[in-house]
C-alpha cells in the first residue's frame, strides 16, 4: 500500500491536479490498483456541471495516466523526485461507460502492456465499485526534467 506522501515522490502533480489518493496493490512489473476519492470540493465541479456535477472524462483519463506513471516508475526503480517524469503521450480505445459524481471512489487499474523507445503502453480501467466507468489504452513518455 502507498499513501499520499509516497505517491507524491512518484508523481510531480500537486493540488488540484494530483488525482491518485492511494495505491492499494502492485503486482511487480505487471499491474497496479489505486483510487481517487471524488469530493464535491473538487474545483472542476463548479462548472462541470452546475446543479449536476460530473467528473470530466479527461480527468478520469488523466487519473489513469497518473496511476500508470507510478507503475512505470516502480518498474525501473525511479521516482519523479529523482528528476524523471511520465508524460501522457496518447490514448486509444477510450470509452466512457457511466458518469463519475461526488461521493464516488474511483478505483484505478493499470496493467503494463509494452515499452518501446521510452513510450510505455498500459491497459487501464476506472471503476466505481464493480461497475466500469471508463476504459482506455494509455501511453506515457518517460522523460527527464
Amino acid at each position: 500500500m502507498m499513501h499520499i506522501e509516497e505517491i507524491k515522490e512518484y508523481l510531480p502533480h500537486r493540488y488540484p491536479f494530483l488525482l491518485v489518493d492511494r495505491v492499494l496493490e502492485v503486482e511487480e512489473g505487471k499491474s497496479i490498483v489505486g483510487y481517487k476519492n471524488v469530493s464535491i470540493n473538487e474545483p472542476f465541479f463548479d462548472g462541470h456541471f452546475p446543479g449536476k456535477p460530473i467528473m470530466p472524462g479527461v480527468l478520469i483519463v488523466e487519473a489513469m495516466a497518473q496511476i500508470s506513471g507510478i507503475l512505470g516508475f516502480l518498474m525501473v526503480d525511479k521516482k519523479a523526485s529523482d528528476g524523471a517524469i511520465h508524460l501522457l503521450a496518447g490514448t486509444n480505445k477510450v470509452r466512457f461507460k457511466r458518469p463519475v459524481v461526488p461521493g464516488d471512489q474511483l478505483i484505478l487499474e493499470s496493467t503494463f502492456l509494452s515499452r518501446r523507445h521510452g513510450i510505455w503502453k498500459f491497459d487501464c480501467r476506472a471503476l466505481i465499485g464493480d461497475k466500469v466507468a471508463c476504459v482506455a489504452e494509455v501511453m506515457t513518455a518517460e522523460r527527464g526534467v
